[in-house]
């Protein structure tokens, strides 16, 4: 695996900062653009690049990369939700690495968390920000950095996969375009879940989100309350309505006013806990930071403080205290 140093006089840092691009994601290749946004910054004497080659490649090289050194690194994901749990499952083991993020891909869900896209775009920040330890979900022996779900949210995510590169349906309209294909035929899943030992669904259910993040499919708050570093994961299982009733509730929950709405009372169940279970029928699948896992079962949990995050210098980040501002 070879790294490519962006500045050719590249000096000697304690910490290593590595940019993790992956060309694949988004609607176009941006490589080149990142590069050149390292070159015109103050931080590109300490910047290496790693181009990944496909699927899983970026897991493997940061696993790779960690377990040959003791020194502190960092590797910043450039690309999307997948590309972040890409690197997040290479680093996880691994206490002298941390984790941020470069957000250009098709969906940059978790970066909402911090008030979104624009404030990881910055070099400078990056390189200067802080590293605060957070939450992650382990389900079976993967993890997962913001949501994982399932149901209706699965159609939407197998469409959006087919049509994403497409420029006129990138990001947030490539998820509409898989809510109004899921609208016709992903309406109801079989499915049994529990929290904490507590069954909430032995039968069939719309969707159900599991959060350690806010936001999923671009813009839906499927979990405002969600903090990620309180050791507690955000449910939220929808049953099964109309297809009239799905098109009247949307926009409270897209908005993330689905939690305590006596609009949702007798289709939503809300729970807080550490262990989740789930069992589906025979062509089950389930969505890890929007990436697709086809397994009929899986045991989910929180785990405390896995990893550090990368917030840039400057801007907010909601802890369980409140929201801080980072500062180098």
């Amino acid at each position: 695996m070879i790294l490519k140093d962006i500045h050719k006089n590249t000096k000697v840092n304690k910490v290593e900062h590595i940019f993790i691009i992956n060309p694949a994601a988004g609607a176009s290749d941006s490589t080149k653009a990142i590069e050149n946004a390292i070159e015109k910054s103050k931080s590109a004497s300490v910047c290496k690049v790693y181009r990944t080659k496909g699927p899983g490649d970026a897991t493997a090289f940061v696993a790779e990369k960690c377990a040959a050194t003791s020194s502190p690194l960092r590797f910043y994901s450039c690309g999307g939700d997948g590309t972040l749990n890409e690197v997040v499952n290479g680093a996880v083991n691994f206490p002298h690495a941390s984790v941020g993020c470069y957000p250009c891909g098709s969906g940059n869900d978790f970066v909402k968390y911090s008030g979104g896209a624009e404030g990881f775009l910055d070099i400078d920040s990056q390189i200067n920000g802080t590293e605060c330890p957070i939450d992650l979900i382990r389900a079976g022996n993967k993890y997962c950095i913001n949501v994982c779900d399932f149901g209706f949210d699965t159609a939407v995510i197998k469409t959006m996969e087919k049509i994403k590169t497409h420029k006129i349906s990138s990001g947030k309209r490539a998820y509409l375009a898989g809510v109004a294909k899921a609208l016709f035929n992903s309406m109801k899943t079989q499915c049994r879940g529990t929290v904490d030992g507590e069954v909430i669904c032995s039968g069939y259910a719309l969707l159900c989100t599991i959060a350690n993040g806010n936001y999923v499919g671009s813009s839906f708050r499927c979990a405002p309350r969600s903090k990620n570093d309180d050791g507690i994961l955000e449910v939220c299982l929808v049953k099964p309505v109309s297809r009239l009733k799905f098109i009247m509730l949307a926009r409270s929950y897209a908005r993330g006013e689905h939690i305590g709405n006596s609009k949702f009372d007798d289709c939503m169940i809300y729970r807080r806990g550490k262990h989740i279970t789930i069992e589906g029928g025979s062509d089950f699948s389930y969505i890890l930071d929007g990436e697709v896992v086809n397994e009929k079962r899986v045991a989910i949990e929180v785990v405390e403080k896995a990893i550090n995050f990368i917030v840039p210098r400057g801007i907010p980040f909601l802890t369980e205290k409140g929201p801080q501002f980072m500062h180098a």
